[in-house]
């Protein structure tokens, strides 16, 4: 006998290249995965003979628990003053080469303990959690020193226990140059290569390896150090690819294997052709897009063409996309990037899955796979990315437990 059934309502399984929708379907849950999915006329009995508990959807849509495949929850501090700069007429990389961005963060977040930046960052994750997000990638990339990434890296953990929510961990420690090795990046980069990467993998803090390609980051030799260190600890890698110019970032990605590039707004024919040879993962990040103001669109015609998956997350950070909202995000990659309704449906589930090497454990309504749902009172899932300012989240299942949908709790400076 199943634990749970739900029936009496639409699925969006997200298996094969669409929707995989079923209008009458239901989904069966043992011990917290999915043990069937289907149409409700395909059960083979009564549906209270088959499983413990049924749910009636009561004609809601079911789909897979939303996922955030790329934020910078963790960190102190806020960049309000950078905002009015910027929509003074100061550009992103001016103020970052004046001391401020990244590196203003950075100040802020060393001087906070572990247990304060889980503090911080839990009204960050309850904002995304309301709108049905059951699994959430967190970075580090604020400290810069040994001490301060890990200890991001231990808030991330903790903030995510206490909220109840999936984690995958990127360690960013070449996120900037840190400002006492101002002219000096390859040193920093040795300490990430021998001093950081080793003490996170023989902890377990961290999932995946991340990286900054660009100007005002990392050169690609740079970069490439840190993903060879990441490969000696089996850990796989993402970059911040080609977001204001073009370094190559997609195609050393795909040199690397990478599990996604993210940004991608100046990437080539031949860094998207890249990308499709290694099976990674495109993510559109909309609101850095449009909270820069940038007028450069990623080559989304490109990635079709060649088959490139395209995932979809809001980029949360304190400078360049302060956006709680996946349901926002979904909805700018629709109008600024155009991409299709059931691009961003995807991007934001199976997609955004594949983009944390998670394609196997969540995102799509498929046996074996973990029973993490969000269920949404609308007439067409549509009405998720078209809506602006509006949340039909009924409620979210997590592992097979049912949860009341959460209030969203960012309020004052989170």
């Amino acid at each position: 006998m199943w634990d749970a059934l739900w029936l009496n309502g639409s699925l969006a399984t997200m298996n094969g290249d669409g929707l995989g929708a079923i209008a009458d379907g239901a989904v069966a849950v043992g011990n917290g995965r999915v043990a069937w999915v289907g149409a409700r006329s395909d059960l083979r009995a009564e549906p209270n003979t088959l499983a413990r508990t049924v749910h009636d959807l009561n004609g809601a849509w079911l789909t897979p628990g939303l996922i955030d495949c790329h934020t910078h929850l963790v960190h102190a501090g806020d960049r309000a003053r950078e905002f009015a700069l910027r929509m003074a007429g100061a550009s992103y990389e001016e103020i970052a080469r004046a001391g401020g961005g990244i590196l203003s963060t950075v100040t802020a977040t060393r001087a906070a303990s572990v247990d304060e930046l889980a503090r911080l960052a839990a009204p960050r994750l309850a904002a995304l959690m309301a709108e049905g997000v059951t699994t959430v990638e967190i970075k580090s990339g604020y400290g810069l020193t040994t001490a301060a990434e890990t200890a991001m890296l231990r808030a991330a953990g903790q903030a995510a226990e206490t909220a109840g929510i999936r984690l995958r961990r990127s360690f960013l420690g070449a996120h900037a140059v840190p400002p006492e090795y101002a002219e000096r990046a390859d040193e920093y980069v040795a300490r990430i290569c021998y001093e950081m990467l080793p003490l996170i993998a023989e902890e377990g803090l961290a999932d995946c390896v991340d990286a900054f390609v660009e100007r005002i980051a990392f050169t690609p030799a740079q970069v490439a150090r840190v993903f060879e260190a990441a490969s000696r600890f089996g850990l796989p890698v993402r970059l911040h690819a080609d977001q204001i110019t073009d370094q190559g970032g997609a195609a050393l990605a795909a040199q690397f294997g990478a599990l996604s590039a993210d940004h991608l707004e100046h990437t080539s024919p031949a860094g998207v052709a890249a990308m499709a040879g290694a099976g990674t993962v495109a993510v559109m990040l909309p609101g850095a897009f449009y909270c820069l103001r940038d007028t450069r669109v990623p080559p989304i015609a490109a990635f079709r063409e060649h088959g490139v998956p395209m995932a979809v997350a809001t980029d949360c950070n304190p400078g360049s996309s302060p956006l709680f909202s996946l349901l926002t995000a979904m909805n700018m990659a629709c109008v600024l990037f155009r991409m299709t309704a059931t691009e961003v449906m995807r991007g934001v589930t199976c997609v955004a899955a594949r983009a944390l090497g998670l394609e196997d454990d969540c995102g799509r309504l498929a046996p074996g796979l973990v029973a993490d749902f969000a269920i949404w009172r609308v007439g067409d899932l549509a009405e998720l990315p078209y809506r602006i300012g509006f949340n039909p989240l009924v409620s979210t299942v997590v592992a097979g437990h049912p949860r009341a949908r959460p209030h969203s709790a960012v309020a004052g400076t989170p």
